[in-house]
């Protein structure tokens, strides 16, 4: 079972299936467990470099999520630092070829291009987000982290996630909701 209807908050459970991500609407509130993988600027341009090269990439994205996060060192007793959210308009001009590779959710925070947008439709494929500010907090829902590619990128190298109830909202579903735009809506003040 990948999803558990559990009040207002979903229970997801990773990898993500087409039958869930069609599911999920803009403004769904999720809680996340399972494993992801972290992947920011560098480590995405890495991504591009390797595929241009014909190489396979050093983790295999068919189904996955990426957490767009660059971890600051663990604390003693700790498995990882702050973990909160990068922008993740940065990785707009990957991310299109990442969901042709089977890639199913990111977790980032702010908008979308539209070609992003239009990209998680063609490939059924689902934007989070995560408050940022909150790094800390969120650390406490990952429970192991480890280095699996690119080392020599420090906090910005991909790492494995195993995640418990990792709290994010649904931003972008795969019908072309956008709830930053939803918001915008529901909130203008009428003409005066």
């Amino acid at each position: 079972m990948s999803e558990i209807e559990t009040g207002e908050t979903r229970a997801l459970q990773l990898p993500l299936t087409d039958e869930v991500i069609k599911s999920l609407r803009a403004g769904d509130m999720v809680e996340i467990s399972g494993i992801m993988y972290t992947g920011r600027d560098a480590a995405h341009l890495r991504f591009k470099q390797a595929l241009e090269r014909g190489e396979s990439l050093p983790v295999e994205l068919a189904g996955q999520l990426i957490y767009y996060v660059g971890p600051s060192p663990a604390r003693p007793g700790t498995v990882i630092g702050a973990a909160g959210p990068t922008t993740a308009s940065r990785m707009d001009i990957y991310t299109p070829q990442l969901l042709a590779l089977g890639l199913k959710a990111m977790i980032g925070k702010g908008r979308r291009s539209e070609a992003v947008q239009k990209a998680l439709q063609q490939y059924t494929a689902v934007y989070f987000g995560a408050v940022g500010g909150l790094g800390i907090l969120l650390s406490h829902s990952i429970k192991k982290a480890e280095v699996v590619a690119y080392p020599d990128l420090g906090p910005e190298a991909v790492f494995r996630l195993t995640v418990e109830n990792f709290p994010a909202i649904v931003l972008n579903d795969c019908y072309g909701g956008d709830l930053y735009t939803q918001t915008a809506q529901e909130w203008a003040l009428p003409a005066s």
